[in-house]
């Protein structure tokens, strides 16, 4: 994890920029952090483009910072200035026809889509929490936050330091993610924005029900993709302070 620039934010809050290998990303961290006093991680899952989803990333890494939390992101394989996924363009363009155009939206579309995004993505997460666990102000335990989803839960199904996740619901998922969604045991707090526009609630409730985790909540409100209340988050800090506290 190599750091190329750092500042300090509200309450104290450490950013910092780094590159691991090819992957950048940004690690905060809050004041309170330290050799002596290492703190527990948030692993903040989005949808790509980390330059255009910077305030909203930074809102929620110092909410997680006021709770006494780390948080470290990185850019999504393909997204922003990553090269690009070898057929994503391709099946990106025919799942908007397939909305546009009112037809079904097949299981080859997202497969073209998801599961590329999901192979490389995971093992990259993975890489990242290794090199924040090695520093010294940090220690786990570890939660995920964020999306895409099917990232999220195949995440959470291998790796055995994520214990608990906040998932973001809509997007469309490939079969095989429903496969992974009734292995997990982990605590879950999945947040559905009932009026997303281009994304298939049904599908979103179905894999609700998929779900194997005995503790899961399911949080659905009214509202598009971008309407979240205020609210919702504060509910989902409150999930992740009670299980990495």
């Amino acid at each position: 994890m190599h750091f190329t620039s750092e500042q300090r934010l509200d309450d104290g809050v450490l950013e910092r920029e780094f590159l691991l290998g090819e992957i950048p990303g940004i690690l905060w961290t809050p004041a309170s952090a330290s050799a002596s006093s290492p703190v527990a991680l948030i692993l903040v899952g989005h949808p790509g483009g980390l330059g255009g989803m910077y305030p909203r990333l930074a809102a929620r890494a110092k909410s997680s910072a006021a709770q006494g939390f780390a948080a470290v992101t990185i850019e999504l394989p393909g997204a922003g200035d990553r090269p690009r996924l070898a057929g994503a363009d391709e099946a990106r363009d025919d799942l908007r026809r397939a909305l546009q155009t009112g037809e079904p939206v097949t299981g080859d579309i997202v497969d073209r889509l998801v599961l590329p995004l999901v192979e490389r993505a995971v093992p990259e997460w993975q890489q990242t929490l290794d090199a924040a666990l090695a520093l010294p102000e940090i220690a786990g335990p570890v939660g995920y936050s964020g999306g895409p989803i099917a990232i999220g839960i195949r995440l959470a199904a291998i790796e055995p330091r994520v214990i608990a996740a906040g998932l973001f619901a809509g997007s469309y998922v490939p079969a095989s993610t429903f496969d992974e969604a009734r292995r997990l045991t982990i605590p879950l707090h999945v947040l559905l924005q009932w009026d997303d526009r281009g994304n298939d609630r049904q599908m979103a409730l179905d894999l609700f029900d998929a779900l194997g985790s005995k503790e899961k909540t399911l949080q659905a409100n009214m509202g598009g993709h971008t309407g979240v209340p205020s609210f919702a988050g504060e509910d989902a800090a409150r999930f992740f302070a009670r299980h990495l506290s």
